[in-house]
């Protein structure tokens, strides 16, 4: 098995290095996506990224989750997953792997300064797979980190 790579696009965030890493770095600050998903008018501006039954699925993983300082746990069809924070390197980068999932993940969420006001985002999922089954988690794993980065970035 080796692990494969999927990084999203580059998304500006409102926020500077520093308050986007001391958001990030604590999962507790997350919650405040169940409520974003919840608004009308931000469902309104995602619906035009990501498709309605995507956005829904979303929807209903996100009000199952719960969140602590390290770690954020979903309620799956396979089970519950944890993601949990390994690494920080403040202010640039927060590393995760997960426990409890059918395969090996780990994200990445990179952090550059871009001025005082804002920051750059990339979002990176890894994950142990062998060749055979890269074909098969490799658009997931790509829409994962996609969504997850443009999820991030509406953060203020």
């Amino acid at each position: 098995m080796s692990l494969s790579k999927f990084e999203s696009e580059v998304k500006t965030l409102n926020l500077s290095q520093t308050e986007a890493y001391a958001r990030l770095s604590d999962l507790n600050n997350l919650a405040v996506i169940r409520e974003r998903l919840s608004d009308p008018a931000f469902r309104d501006t995602v619906s035009g990224q990501v498709p309605a039954d995507k956005l829904e699925e979303l929807q209903h993983y996100v009000e199952q989750m719960t969140f602590e300082t390290d770690a954020l746990h979903i309620g799956t069809p396979m089970g519950q997953i944890t993601l949990r924070i390994v690494e920080r390197e403040e202010p640039k980068c927060i590393k995760f792997a997960s426990e409890g999932a059918p395969i090996q993940l780990y994200l990445w969420i990179q952090l550059l300064p871009q001025g005082d006001v804002s920051s750059k985002l990339r979002v990176t999922v890894g994950a142990e797979v062998n060749f055979f089954m890269k074909g098969m988690v490799a658009k997931p794993l790509q829409q994962a980190a996609d969504g997850l980065a443009q999820m991030l970035s509406s953060l203020r």
